[in-house]
């Protein structure tokens, strides 16, 4: 039997230094998509597939990421006055013990940052959530793969087939069998030359993980880049714990990048019926 996944963590202490300037005194997260700041598309994946604590591990510069999930205190009493619906507004409110915040010190890569969470999360199987990728589908990514690890249990990472000459950029499945929409893990390799890469399967920004990943990350061992890699801790996992990739059915838009940015802002306007057939008039 598995335990429900009742945890999320959202690694959000990043420089976005992909985004310059932009991203000079806000933080990416906060960077919107249409009417609503990436994190928000994170926290409301989170919520659907049954999240009940959010916990956010920020960086300096990232107060506006939790005031964000506060009551606005002013903007809700004029609003009211004035008899506008406060209904926009509900979703960016956390609940009474909903968000917790801990502090990442050092950009150590993404592995350190997860496990900056680890005291929030206990013994308990968890969520992993990396709001540059902005993923749309219904249902969305992360109750899709909840749906999964139902199924499987153990640990699941979310994937997707790259370009061959892209795997330098992911960590790599090395590919068992294959059911339905989740492939056995036999191994994961972190940014693999193309040459030399076990497969096309890409690891991207969702996760569900057991927590003895805590044990691991704590030997903060250096991988690619210079950095605690969540890809090395979760391959030493593999054998001791079952573990699948799971695609599910959605359209990434990696908004780290300007061009995801851009292409994730038209898409989803032109999904918007209030906004779209002005921008199918404009774009031609």
């Amino acid at each position: 039997m598995t335990h429900k996944v009742r945890k999320a963590v959202f690694p959000v202490a990043g420089l976005g230094t992909r985004l310059l300037p932009a991203t000079k005194t806000m933080p990416k997260e906060m960077l919107t998509i249409v009417d609503r700041p990436l994190i928000q598309y994170a926290v409301d994946e989170a919520r659907e597939a049954g999240i009940e604590q959010l916990v956010f591990v920020t960086g300096r510069g990232k107060a506006s990421l939790v005031d964000y999930f506060d009551m606005a205190y002013e903007l809700e009493r004029t609003m009211g006055e004035k008899g506008k619906a406060l209904d926009p507004l509900a979703s960016s409110r956390a609940g009474y013990g909903e968000l917790v915040t801990v502090r990442q010190q050092q950009p150590l890569g993404l592995g350190h940052a997860v496990w900056c969470a680890r005291e929030v999360i206990g013994e308990e199987p968890f969520a992993v959530l990396l709001p540059d990728d902005l993923m749309v589908g219904k249902p969305g990514a992360l109750k899709q793969m909840v749906d999964a690890y139902a199924r499987l249990g153990g640990n699941i990472v979310c994937a997707e087939e790259v370009a061959a000459e892209a795997t330098a950029s992911y960590g790599i499945v090395d590919p068992g069998a294959t059911e339905g929409n989740a492939t056995e893990v036999k191994g994961l390799v972190e940014k693999p030359d193309p040459a030399s890469a076990p497969s096309r399967l890409a690891v991207i920004g969702r996760y569900i993980l057991q927590p003895q990943v805590m044990e691991e990350l704590s030997a903060h061992e250096t991988g690619a880049g210079g950095e605690i890699q969540l890809t090395d801790a979760m391959a030493r996992l593999i054998g001791r714990q079952s573990f699948h990739a799971v695609k599910v059915d959605a359209t990434r838009y990696d908004c780290g990048s300007k061009a995801g940015f851009v292409l994730a802002n038209c898409a989803l306007g032109l999904a918007d019926p209030d906004i779209a057939p002005l921008l199918r008039e404009r774009l031609g």
